[in-house]
């Protein structure tokens, strides 16, 4: 059977993303979603890649946080204590149809998706847990911390704690085999792990130095973004110590651009990378009443959803919804 452009409609999307998602848009353009305080209370917006256009798709009086896109986009996941305690939330990708992810409240921050779009990962009280959408159990994975989903679903990626200090580890979802990304001897202080789109590379904050016990002071600052291969080689430092610290990066869609988050007069702002050229450029300038003025940006560009399936597992499934069987 020829599948005609109607059968593609209707079956991507249920091959893409969890069932709430179906009537869900995605950007038809390229969109980072970051957090802002610059209202004076912690708000989602979107933007273009180059900054301009930012646009605040959440209106609460409670707080709003950690937004990242889902895999195909037709859904933004968040945290917010809007019902009283951090907890995650879901809504759509202009930020409307808002709902919570669990019935039962817990302090759930710091959410990955999978790339099928069906499970979460996140952290609640220094432990990372898994969670299929739709359903209200939580399966305890690991004790740590911001976990990270790789592309190909087989491991995350999180900080765990080692004696007092966090050093990423690679986990398999399956065996819960364990990997550190980096040698036993490289320093400590490694955390917020993201994946490039291909799986190849990992890109963390990492606080490259030797903190003396009981130190107050400005070393800290020295804390900057790096980029590793899944298997620990290849390590480079991608933002130079030149100020305040650097952290919490994001990939772009293709691998060749990162985003971060940088102190700057007192004020967090995003910045963007070309990883050929080490130009960084700042998308925001605006500042709030706290210094987290713009932290914590996502990167999703639609035009990575333009190749299309294998046609054999597309007829599987087409197969399977004439028979009534579902996807």
């Amino acid at each position: 059977m020829r599948l005609t452009p109607l059968i593609w409609m209707l079956i991507l999307p249920l091959m893409c993303s969890n069932v709430s998602s179906v009537w869900a848009k995605a950007p038809e353009t390229a969109k980072i979603v970051f957090m802002s305080y610059r209202d004076g209370n912690a708000e989602i917006y979107l933007m273009n890649p180059d900054g301009t256009q930012q646009l605040k798709i959440t209106n609460h009086r409670s707080e709003d946080y950690f937004p990242v896109w889902s895999p195909t986009g037709e859904q933004i996941l968040f945290v917010s204590d809007r019902d009283g305690m951090r907890d995650l939330y879901l809504m759509d990708a202009d930020g409307g149809n808002v709902r919570r992810v669990f019935k039962k409240a817990a302090h759930r921050i710091s959410p990955t998706w999978a790339p099928d779009g069906k499970q979460i990962a996140y952290e609640r009280g220094n432990v990372i847990y898994i969670a299929t959408l739709g359903k209200q159990a939580e399966e305890h994975f690991v004790r740590g911390f911001d976990p990270a989903w790789s592309p190909d679903g087989t491991e995350i990626a999180c900080a765990t704690d080692v004696f007092g200090s966090h050093r990423l580890t690679l986990i398999n979802v399956q065996t819960r085999r364990q990997k550190r990304l980096l040698p036993e001897d490289a320093r400590a202080w490694q955390h917020m792990p993201t994946w490039s789109a291909t799986g190849e590379k990992i890109a963390f904050s990492w606080l490259n130095h030797v903190l003396p016990i009981g130190f107050i002071g400005n070393l800290a600052d020295k804390e900057t973004v790096y980029i590793a291969h899944q298997d620990g080689a290849g390590l480079e430092q991608i933002v130079v110590e030149a100020g305040p610290k650097a952290a919490d990066p994001a990939w772009s869609p293709y691998g060749d651009e990162l985003i971060y988050t940088q102190e700057i007069d007192s004020q967090f702002q995003l910045f963007k990378i070309d990883l050929a050229s080490r130009t960084p450029k700042q998308l925001t300038h605006v500042k709030g009443i706290f210094s987290t003025a713009n932290v914590g940006g996502d990167w999703f560009d639609p035009a990575t959803l333009s190749v299309p399936p294998q046609l054999q597992l597309l007829s599987t499934i087409w197969g399977k919804m004439k028979r009534g069987d579902g996807p």
